[in-house]
C-alpha cells in the first residue's frame, strides 16, 4: 500500500506555530499572548486554590471554625482584585485580537498579484494573473507565491464546501459553492510549506492537500515564466508514442496540455506537469512510478478519486508516464 505524501508531512511544514507569512505571524504573536495570559490566570487559580485547600486542612487538624465571616473585608478586597485582574486580561485579549484583524485586513489595500483557486474533490485548480498580458497561467496543486509581496487569492468551489488552509502563511478561509471569498498571503521567508482542505469534503479529503514554494521575486517570474510557455515537444520516441496514446485515449479529453491536441477541462492542466513535486493533490511523490501507478488503476491509491482507471498495456503505461514526467 502506498504512502501518501502528505501523511510524511512534518510539523514544521504545516505548522501555525512556525510563521512563514505576515499573517500567520499576528495569528501566533495573539496565540502567545493568549496561552500567556491564560495561563497566567490558571496559575494563580491553582495557587489560591492550593492556599484555600491548606487552610481547610490545618483547620481541621486544630478542629477549629472558619474564620472568614461574609463581611469578612479581606475576602472583599481579594475579590474585587479577581475582577480587576479578569477585565485586564480580557480587554488585552480584545485589544490584541482587534489589532492583529486590523493588521491582516491592511494587506487589501496592497496592490498584489491575482491568483484563483478553485476546490474541486479532491484537488485544487491554481490560476495565475500574468502582470504583464494579463493572461491567466493554469496549474494544479502546487501554489508558487513570492517572498515579501502580497498574494491575493480568490476562491471558489467546483462541488462541495472545501476549506483553503495554508497554516504557516495565512489564516484559513472556506470555499464555498457560488460564492467568492478572498485572502491575502504575504510570505516573509522562503520555503516549501504545505497547504490543506480544512473542511471535511469527501471520503479523500485527507488527501487534498497542495505544496507551497515560497521563492525569491526573479525566481517566481522566472517560474511562471516557464508556465506561461506550451508544452516542450517530446524529448524521444518513447515519450512521442506516450503522447499519441494520451491524446487519443480519454487523458485528452479529460487534461489540457498546450500546444497539443489534449484540451479537456474536468482535471488538472498537465502542461507543465514534471515541474511539481507530487501528483493526485500532495498523495504521492513525483516519479515515474507513481505516475504510472495512478494512471492505470488511481481508485487503489486514492479510492472514490473522480479520476477513472484507464486500462493500458504496461508498454503503453510506461510510455505515456515517460512523456508526462518530461513536461518540464
Amino acid at each position: 500500500m502506498a504512502i501518501p505524501l502528505a501523511g510524511l508531512a512534518g510539523c514544521g511544514v504545516q505548522s501555525p506555530l512556525a510563521p512563514a507569512g505576515e499573517q500567520a505571524r499576528g495569528i501566533a504573536s495573539l496565540f502567545w499572548l493568549m496561552i500567556g495570559v491564560c495561563g497566567l490566570m490558571y496559575l494563580l487559580v491553582l495557587v489560591f486554590l492550593s492556599l484555600g485547600l491548606w487552610r481547610s486542612w490545618r483547620r481541621g487538624r486544630q478542629n477549629a471554625e472558619p474564620a472568614v465571616m461574609p463581611a469578612d473585608r479581606g475576602l472583599n478586597r481579594t475579590l474585587l482584585v479577581w475582577v480587576v485582574l479578569v477585565v485586564i486580561g480580557l480587554t488585552v485579549l480584545i485589544t490584541a485580537s482587534f489589532l492583529v484583524d486590523r493588521g491582516i485586513g491592511q494587506a487589501r489595500a496592497r496592490k498584489a498579484l491575482e491568483v484563483r483557486v478553485t476546490g474541486h474533490q479532491w484537488w485544487w485548480r491554481i490560476q495565475y494573473r500574468d502582470p504583464g498580458t494579463g493572461a491567466w497561467i493554469e496549474t494544479a496543486n502546487e501554489l508558487h507565491l513570492p517572498v515579501g509581496q502580497t498574494t491575493r487569492v480568490t476562491l471558489a468551489s467546483a462541488d462541495v464546501v472545501h476549506s483553503f488552509w495554508v497554516p504557516n502563511v495565512a489564516q484559513k478561509l472556506d470555499v464555498v459553492p457560488g460564492l467568492r471569498n478572498v485572502v491575502d498571503l504575504t510570505p516573509i521567508r522562503i520555503g516549501w510549506f504545505r497547504g490543506q482542505c480544512a473542511e471535511f469534503c469527501g471520503v479523500q479529503h485527507a488527501h487534498m492537500a497542495f505544496d507551497v514554494k515560497i521563492e525569491s521575486k526573479a525566481a517566481f517570474d522566472r517560474w511562471l515564466g516557464n508556465q506561461a510557455k506550451p508544452a516542450a515537444p517530446a524529448g524521444d520516441e518513447t515519450a512521442a508514442r506516450g503522447l499519441r496514446i494520451l491524446s487519443a485515449g480519454s487523458c485528452g479529453s479529460c487534461h489540457t496540455i498546450r500546444g497539443t491536441t489534449a484540451v479537456g477541462k474536468a482535471g488538472p492542466d498537465l502542461t507543465h506537469f514534471a515541474t511539481r513535486r507530487s501528483i493526485a493533490a500532495g498523495t504521492l511523490p513525483m516519479s515515474r512510478g507513481a505516475v504510472q501507478g495512478w494512471i492505470v488503476q488511481p481508485q487503489a491509491i486514492k479510492p472514490g478519486t473522480m479520476m477513472p482507471p484507464t486500462p493500458l498495456a504496461p508498454a503503453d503505461a510506461d510510455a505515456v508516464s515517460r512523456y508526462l514526467t518530461g513536461l518540464q
